[in-house]
């Protein structure tokens, strides 16, 4: 694992980092200046409901996960897809359940 994690990474092999670690020296390596190129956004869309299967006799799935280290006491993360500050939720699954009858809500971390 650490192998694999020093290949993407460009870090020596080691068993001393963590994803905290790997993920703090990414954003301090100096990031190269392009000049001239484009970004895309890729909107993703499912069709029809998402949830096909899952806890159906639910009016809407939604977990909670108790996590000790966030910076708010709630954070609720989108699983429709169609959330317009995605990954994090803005209701738009409202709408969605409306309009197919699907029973998505979103993931819900909270702080122990």
């Amino acid at each position: 694992m650490a192998m694999a994690s020093s290949i993407v990474t460009g870090m020596k092999p080691s068993l001393g980092y963590g994803a905290a670690e790997v993920l703090r020296s990414r954003q301090q390596q100096p990031q190269p200046q392009r000049q001239g190129t484009r970004r895309m956004a890729v909107l993703v869309r499912a069709q029809g409901t998402i949830n096909p299967e899952i806890r159906k006799d639910e009016a809407k799935v939604v977990d909670s996960v108790l996590v000790s280290d966030l910076s708010k006491p709630l954070t609720a993360y989108c699983r429709c897809w169609r959330s317009g500050t995605f990954p994090l939720c803005d209701g738009s699954h409202v709408k969605h359940n409306k309009e197919t009858g699907d029973n998505v809500g979103p993931l819900l971390l909270k702080t122990k």
